[in-house]
């Protein structure tokens, strides 16, 4: 595979051409990801409005008709429904672990069995998620299982 990197003008618009034989799920996975790279989500907090990149959100969660979205630190309303951001981050380190929950799998420090064929996620932060048994499955074969 060859790489080629090119400096361009200022107010010319960047670009990448992707030449392949075989358009396989990994190419896929690749533009999704440089997509992802570029995409933040719009959150409101009191009178801001911040920018999230996807790459900081620890996971979402559905509670009462709303969605957060958890950061190391802090969490933001988003006004997005869960199954958009799933539509969303599909094909990246983001997976529906229960009906409420999406995981940033990139951002879990380890997975540990827990009761009725349960997992359970440790953070990097600390904090500990419950994956339930239906969507463990789904879990191992992301991992390579």
């Amino acid at each position: 595979m060859k790489i080629i990197m090119e400096d361009i003008g200022p107010g010319e618009e960047e670009e990448i051409i992707i030449r392949c034989r075989n358009v396989d799920e990994s190419i896929l996975q690749l533009i999704k990801g440089l997509k992802l790279k570029r995409e933040k989500l719009t959150v409101r907090q009191d009178e801001r409005i911040l920018q999230i990149e996807p790459g900081d959100i620890y996971y979402f969660e559905a509670v009462d008709n709303k969605v957060f979205l958890y950061l190391e630190k802090n969490m933001y309303e988003t006004r997005l429904k869960l199954y958009e951001l799933e539509r969303r981050f599909e094909g990246t380190d983001f997976l529906r672990i229960s009906k409420s929950v999406i995981l940033n799998l990139a951002k879990v420090k380890n997975f540990y069995p827990g009761f009725n064929g349960r997992f359970e996620a440790l953070m990097q932060n600390g904090e500990r998620v419950v994956i339930s048994r239906q969507y463990v499955p789904i879990l191992k074969n992301k991992l390579g299982l």
